[in-house]
């Protein structure tokens, strides 16, 4: 009960000779006259002393003025009669003045005034068609521009359409397929819509009807495909009632209860779509696509359109043989044997040459995937395309579903932008900024393309150039040296062996292990919300921030100076191990070659590929708040040493800062406490040989108090004693054995007890 045939207006193109759907039209801007024209009343107005007077109405479509049936006016506005030289003109008080200054009238006087609905029913005369019509109050008059009076051709606008229904009036449009003139309209008969436009303008003016013409520029409907402009006009056409059996509040109920949108701001306005939307337009008037099923009788042009028919036909367009059987096959190979004209018993039909909007095709189309496969389920977990499907695909495929199943095809809906180029610019082949993927691919690869992809805020335009690509680079070689410094220093642990456990690790490595569950944490909402190029900034950050400027630069004197079995060196590894293979199954979406590559050289067990693993899991004893605390503090004065260093080492003082000795001459109070709690890790924190808190006998070379922590002095002197030849650390102990002069006291048992 759904479906129905009407004669009704919709987008017309004139030169693809079809009717399009609200989803095929695009608006443009386009520059049209705006007319100010007068209607003569048939009667004196008695509100305007008995005077003669005539209706104002305002158009930007001249054209559809021989269309002209009744003029609309809002029933509690307030409207004047002006008198105007000779003239009485009905126009609305608050459009008045605005009126007069465009029709450039002088001496204008109000005689009279009324609401909107003293004029309800007063006959008018056309300006030069023998035809009356009458005045009718609506609410859809609006006093923004104009004159309060609207024009109304029932054949040529959805308002219009259905306030002549309700007035009963005739659906009239004088206008044919090639968007001409009909030979009944005097004057313009055999013209296009648009070469009349300028002579009915003209022909106003001979006869004294035009008041006023200004040129506007505004936006305009155009068709799709052709990109011409369209006409709205009465055709017959099929349709979908959205107001039949609660269809429009179902599925507007449907929107905001049970689909999830992404982002938020897609349901408000698919929610609009379909809450002003009119009837869906099912029907086209092309020579191919999918045909409504519908047989006409030749005897008494009765309409066949059944359900076993339309079985019948679709069996044999099965087998792959496709919508071309329509075409090929004659109207009897097409009808089931013995059918019959239900109203004249008829036994000849012609089939209808209507095809079915290409938008119903695209929204059938989780029937066709979902409910045809055993693997997939119904419905989609997800649908994603750009924000122009809106009015399209996301649109056709929820009034399906809610007609036909009366749930929506989707739990989710993600809507993307568009790329464009490194300026924000709409690739265009005649601007020539069109960056192609297949001219990036050569040089940047799959993975940087999709890194590209990943990175940026899909729910904008996207921008593309080689200098983007180029920083992406930059940044997945980053990615990818992590990876190559973690498994390089896996070569020689055995997780089943060697894997420390929690309790016996380092307190860095504990750290890194509450920044890394709380990445995981992280990553895991930013997948589960499509928010891709969170998972990359902050696998990013973890790498650079966390990993490089900090973790992997800690544990490199550990892992290269410490005995091969050590357990603080098999701790690091242990951290390394942990931190690689979460990375790694992170990332494995978005860096898919990469994470594959490196996933085949981590020791121990594993699945034969990285995507056959599941999503990391945070164990609970990673996460610890304290210690998170602490080290975020500790970190703080790191940064403010750092910036000591940098000055020893601009001054000359050191070279690497390990050839420093670095003095906390004072503090601010929270942190003497935990600075000597964590002395002995200072020093592998700082990467400096030697951390001291008691104010020295003599001044320290550079003095550094910190402006980010009041209160905070350091110290700066060159480290005593010697440097390891092979830890390259500085101590007075270098040179206790004879046999291994160069070594300090923490190398040398390490290398006797090798050799």
């Amino acid at each position: 009960g759904l479906v129905y045939k009407g004669l009704k207006p919709v987008h017309w193109c004139m030169y693809c000779k079809t009717a399009l759907a609200q989803a095929e039209v695009e608006y443009e801007e386009q520059r049209t006259p705006s007319v100010y024209v007068k209607f003569p009343l048939v009667a004196p107005l008695p509100a305007a002393a008995g005077a003669p007077a005539s209706l104002v109405i305002w158009t930007t479509t001249p054209w559809t003025l021989p269309a002209n049936l009744a003029i609309a006016v809002h029933p509690t506005e307030e409207y004047v009669a002006l008198r105007a030289g000779n003239d009485v003109l009905i126009v609305a008080a608050k459009l008045a003045d605005e009126f007069v200054r465009t029709a450039k009238l002088t001496g204008t006087q109000v005689v009279g005034r009324m609401p909107g609905r003293a004029l309800d029913g007063l006959e008018y005369r056309h300006p030069w068609i023998e035809r009356t019509g009458k005045v009718a109050v609506a609410d859809f008059v609006a006093m923004d521009t104009g004159t309060g009076l609207v024009h109304v051709a029932p054949g040529h606008g959805e308002e219009d359409y259905d306030l002549g229904r309700a007035l009963g009036l005739r659906i009239y449009n004088p206008v044919d397929d090639d968007g001409r003139f009909v030979r009944e309209v005097a004057h313009f008969a055999g013209m296009t819509v648009w070469e009349a436009n300028p002579k009915i303008v003209e022909h106003l003016r001979r006869i004294g009807a035009l008041l006023a013409e200004v040129t506007l520029t505004h936006t305009y409907p155009h068709c799709w495909r052709c990109k011409n402009p369209t006409l709205f006009r009465a055709t017959e056409q099929w349709f979908v009632a959205l107001d039949r059996q609660g269809l429009r509040a179902r599925t507007l109920d449907a929107i905001r209860r049970d689909v999830r949108w992404i982002p938020t701001w897609g349901e408000d306005r698919i929610f609009n779509m379909v809450a002003h939307r009119p009837d869906w337009t099912l029907s086209r008037q092309r020579v191919w696509g999918v045909p409504i099923v519908a047989f006409y009788c030749d005897g008494c042009d009765a309409l066949l359109l059944e359900e076993p028919v339309i079985e019948h036909v679709a069996r044999l367009f099965g087998d792959g043989r496709g919508i071309e059987e329509w075409y090929l096959r004659a109207v009897p190979d097409l009808l089931p044997p013995g059918t019959r004209c239900r109203k004249c018993g008829g036994i000849t039909f012609r089939k209808g040459t209507d095809t079915l909007d290409v938008w119903f095709d695209s929204g059938c189309s989780h029937a066709a995937v979902l409910e045809t496969r055993p693997e997939l389920t119904w419905p989609a977990e997800l649908y994603l395309e750009g924000s122009d499907q809106h009015r399209g695909w996301f649109h056709s495929s929820l009034l399906e579903a809610m007609a036909t199943r009366e749930a929506p095809p989707y739990r989710a809906v993600l809507t993307c932008g568009f790329v464009v180029d490194g300026d924000g610019r709409k690739m265009s082949k005649s601007v020539g900024n069109v960056v192609s993927p297949q001219d990036l691919l050569p040089k940047y690869g799959a993975e940087i393309l999709r890194l590209w992809v990943a990175a940026e805020d899909y729910t904008e335009d996207i921008r593309l150039s080689s200098l983007i690509l180029d920083r992406l680079a930059d940044a997945y070689r980053r990615i990818r040296n992590t990876f190559r410094f973690l498994l390089g220093n896996l070569s020689d642990f055995d997780p089943a062996r060697d894997r420390q456990p929690y309790a016996r690790l380092d307190e860095v490595d504990r750290f890194v292990l509450d920044r890394l569950a709380r990445l995981i944490d992280r990553v895991r909402r930013a997948y589960e919300e499509y928010q891709f190029h969170t998972v990359f900034h902050a696998v990013h950050n973890f790498c650079a921030v966390d990993l490089s400027a900090l973790y992997l630069d800690v544990i490199k004197d550990r892992l290269y100076t410490s005995a091969p079995t050590d357990p603080r060196r098999r701790a690091a590894q242990t951290t390394c191990y942990d931190i690689f293979r979460a990375l790694a199954r992170m990332m494995a979406p978005i860096l898919t070659f990469t994470s594959e590559e490196a996933w085949r050289y981590v020791p121990g067990a594993r699945a034969e590929s990285v995507h056959l693993e599941r999503f990391p899991e945070v164990p609970v004893e990673w996460l610890d708040d304290t210690l998170d605390a602490e080290w975020s503090r500790l970190l703080e004065v790191r940064r403010e040493i750092a910036k000591a260093l940098e000055t020893a080492r601009a001054q000359g003082l050191i070279g690497s800062g390990l050839e420093a000795a670095v003095t906390i001459a004072a503090a601010p109070e929270d942190l003497p406490e935990l600075l000597r709690r964590k002395r002995d890790l200072l020093p592998t924190l700082l990467i400096v040989s030697q951390v001291g808190f008691d104010r020295p006998a003599s001044k320290p070379a550079v003095v550094h108090e910190s402006q980010e922590i009041p209160g905070l002095v350091i110290g700066i002197d060159r480290a005593r004693g010697r440097k390891c030849e092979r830890c390259w650390m500085w101590t007075e102990r270098v040179g206790e054995s004879a046999a291994h002069p160069g070594l300090c006291e923490r190398c040398l048992p390490i290398v006797t007890a090798r050799s």
